[in-house]
């Protein structure tokens, strides 16, 4: 059965991007798959792209890197994710503004495990969606076929698994994937996690366990060049808060 690491919304933090992909270098998988948004926020998208385009399977799109491109309506972006996105679209190469233009908003992966790759929700997967527990988990489970779902997009990890009966349980850290069971697992955020750990996150799933890793890298030279680029402050300051 492959091993596949998982990440997502990396939003142009280079020094986050670089210190995940030294860890995964250590564990023995056979494909690094991106949930989306390499860009936004961060002080270095083409170097992001470069590098993801590099040492990545398969990429799907999420919506700052739809929206840098104009493939996606920024007007209901806040204020700052907005000044990052004219920033982003100001500083992006145009091989690099290509690549992200013909991303795919969705993948999908035949196996001993099917695997369905989207940044949102696999209930339109165009509209952003955040997936919620409480009130999401019945109507998205339905909306894939495959066994595992893995998204990005709320910058928050967890793992839902759903049992043959319907029941939906929650996790963490860690879940062993179950014969008939399904699963949607959300990677976190490489760049800017928002569950208040400043550390990357991303996802390993190998021999049918899926684990939610955490990884720390040199927030402080991230802001340093957040603080060179121009970028509002109150993106500089979220990283060390991971909110």
């Amino acid at each position: 059965m492959p091993a596949y690491a998982i990440i997502s919304d990396v939003h142009a933090n280079l020094q986050a991007l670089k210190a995940v992909l030294a860890e995964i270098e250590k564990e023995d998988i056979d494909s690094l798959l991106f949930a989306g948004d390499s860009v936004g926020y961060g002080p270095e998208p083409n170097e992001c792209v470069e590098l993801l385009r590099t040492k990545t399977s398969l990429m799907i799109a999420g919506n700052h890197d739809w929206g840098a491109v104009g493939l996606t309506d920024v007007r209901d972006f806040n204020a700052y994710a907005h000044v990052a996105i004219d920033w982003t679209r100001d500083v992006l190469t145009t091989e690099n503004f290509s690549y992200l233009h013909d991303l795919p908003l969705t993948k999908k992966i035949s196996g001993d495990r099917d695997i369905f790759l989207v940044h949102g929700t696999p209930q339109e997967p165009d509209q952003w969606h955040y997936f919620s527990f409480e009130f999401d988990a019945k109507v998205n489970f339905r909306s894939f076929d495959e066994q595992i779902c893995f998204l990005g997009h709320s910058h928050i990890p967890f793992i839902a698994e759903r049992s043959p009966r319907g029941k939906t349980s929650s996790f963490y850290a860690r879940a062993e994937v179950k014969d008939r069971y399904r699963y949607i697992v959300n990677a976190g955020s490489v760049g800017q996690p928002r569950d208040g750990n400043p550390d990357a996150s991303y996802v390993l799933f190998k021999d049918d366990v899926i684990e939610i890793k955490r990884v720390s890298y040199d927030i402080l030279l991230t802001q340093k060049k957040m603080k060179k680029a121009g970028l509002p402050s109150y993106l500089i300051n979220r990283l060390s808060e991971g909110r």
